[in-house]
């Protein structure tokens, strides 16, 4: 999936449908890799809307769900994406493993590749972690998220929710705006929806937005105005108050007036635009509530589509070569 996929375990391992070994970032991940998945998460996605939403298609592999952050959105959702697909899934949580009493990420990953893991899902605070997994398993790792870095499946669902909504991700303008420089889903979704032929563009505070005139080869602003003006897609950015330092910003009250998203500065989107947020929101701080609520919002949509899109990272990566989609 990402050109950075290829690290080779000394023992070797086994790779994806496609030849890919893991998803470790959007960065590098072609078109067709990324509609690969989008398509077949729209499977996915209907399999979740029937009465009963679990198929065999991973029965018999094992699923290790290890998040050293805290989550809701994402662990949840791997874990039912893994469940309905029948595989055996384990949930591990670095603040009740070894890891507490000084055991190394290289021993926590040893340790869980002397279990013979499928896939191991991983969410780290240190940028890299995933990354450095890979060289001490044989199991296909999937990056749920590692520090200020990347969150490749936050984007893919992303995209898959603009798809579904836009039917043509090509062409679209979408505005990320918020506190881009703390954002492992900007850095994400630029790679990606750029690969896909969107218009990207970010806004914040000029102390919250990465240095240089164009980040990632991006139109930056330092008021939201501009990047929303026409916008297709607002997506909203939570302020990572745990990675902030007292200069960055005067105040949460200052920031919504000047940076939040409010029904005016919807108006000057496009009048169909899809507001979206990758959560958890800081309600009346980046977005106020009526927009939040609104008829626009696809907020609850993201979490819906980010089952089905897990699903179809895992189907992907542990799947036998000759199991078909369901149905």
């Amino acid at each position: 999936m990402s050109h950075a996929a290829e690290s080779q375990h000394p023992s070797g391992g086994r790779h994806g449908r496609h030849g890919h070994r893991h998803l470790l970032e959007t960065a590098g991940l072609g078109a067709a890799d990324a509609y690969r998945i989008l398509d077949a998460a729209e499977t996915f996605f209907e399999v979740s809307r029937r009465p009963m939403r679990k198929v065999p298609t991973l029965r018999g592999k094992t699923v290790i769900n290890m998040f050293f952050e805290a989550s809701t959105r994402t662990r949840t959702s791997f874990e039912l994406a893994g469940k309905r697909l029948s595989a055996d899934v384990i949930n591990f949580s670095g603040s009740a493993s070894s890891t507490t009493k000084g055991e190394t990420l290289r021993d926590t990953i040893a340790t869980m590749e002397a279990m013979n893991p499928d896939v191991l899902v991983i969410r780290h605070s240190a940028s890299g972690a995933p990354h450095h997994a890979t060289h001490y398993t044989r199991a296909a790792v999937v990056n749920a998220g590692d520090g200020t870095h990347e969150h490749p499946t936050q984007a893919l669902l992303d995209a898959f929710t603009m798809r579904r909504h836009k039917k043509e991700l090509r062409g679209l303008r979408v505005a990320i705006c918020g506190d881009v420089v703390h954002s492992r889903v900007a850095r994400s979704n630029i790679h990606l929806l750029r690969t896909l032929g969107a218009d990207v563009c970010i806004a914040g505070p000029r102390t919250l937005l990465p240095s240089g005139p164009e980040w990632l080869g991006v139109p930056a602003y330092d008021r939201v105005e501009p990047a929303l003006e026409g916008a297709d897609v607002a997506m909203m950015l939570r302020i990572q108050r745990e990675r902030l330092t007292g200069a960055l910003l005067p105040s949460m009250r200052e920031y919504s007036r000047t940076f939040g998203l409010n029904p005016r500065r919807l108006a000057l989107c496009k009048p169909d635009c899809l507001v979206m947020h990758p959560g958890p929101m800081n309600r009346g701080v980046e977005i106020d509530p009526e927009v939040a609520d609104g008829a626009q919002s696809a907020i609850l949509d993201q979490v819906e589509a980010g089952v089905a899109v897990r699903m179809a990272v895992l189907w992907q990566l542990a799947a036998e070569p000759h199991e078909p989609l369901p149905g």
